[in-house]
């Protein structure tokens, strides 16, 4: 904060413009950097711009009258788009698609015509999103994990507690019925019936004694 506010007075006091703007986005979406002139009239011979990134990486350099390669970091490379009809216009914005989160931090546009500083400072929020419009589902299938996860944990507890009640019925239900079977099946003892009704015999002493 204190090193943009040095800035600032530094550009005021060499007659230069200094505006910051904050803007945020997502991982994986894209973002417009603005950049306006406050003159007006220019021509592309004029227009000469530098965007840099925390002071250091070049962004982008935009001069529509120089025939040399744009200038760019390989980091941003495919992913840097402008708006050559609106230059004349003032306007050099720039628009940073697949956004990641080292794309945060402070951008500076400098127009050298004008020696006007713009600063953007780029705030990238946490939310994960993907190309092709993929953030809508992946949003859905993050929201309903909490809510599938606390339906199908009680719902497994319980099929695990009814196969364990199963088990066990079935279980006490076989050995009730194996020791009935065990009882029912006992071999009965034979008796044998001329055992019971063996003949009595007399002694012929007491025959001879009752004569």
């Amino acid at each position: 904060m204190i090193s943009n506010c040095f800035i600032c007075v530094f550009a005021v006091m060499i007659n230069k413009v200094c505006l910051q703007v904050t803007v945020e986005a997502v991982v994986g979406g894209s973002v417009v950097l603005p950049c306006f002139s406050a003159q007006h009239g220019h021509t592309l011979q004029d227009i000469d711009v530098s965007w840099r990134h925390n002071g250091s990486k070049i962004i982008f350099d935009i001069i529509p009258h120089s025939n040399a390669p744009v200038t760019e970091d390989s980091e941003y490379k495919n992913r840097i788009e402008t708006f050559p009809q609106e230059y004349l216009r003032g306007n050099f914005s720039i628009k940073l698609n697949h956004l990641q989160h080292t794309d945060a931090g402070k951008y500076i546009c400098f127009i050298t015509q004008s020696s006007e500083f713009q600063t953007v400072q780029l705030i990238i929020n946490g939310s994960i999103s993907t190309d092709h419009g993929g953030t809508e589902q992946e949003e859905m299938v993050s929201s309903l994990s909490p809510l599938l996860v606390s339906i199908i944990v009680p719902v497994l507890l319980l099929c695990l507690v009814v196969i364990l009640i199963a088990v066990f019925w079935r279980k006490k239900h076989l050995d009730s019925q194996t020791a009935g079977n065990g009882v029912s099946s006992a071999t009965p003892e034979v008796v044998n019936p001329s055992a019971q009704y063996k003949p009595i015999k007399t002694d012929n002493h007491d025959e001879a004694v009752g004569n």
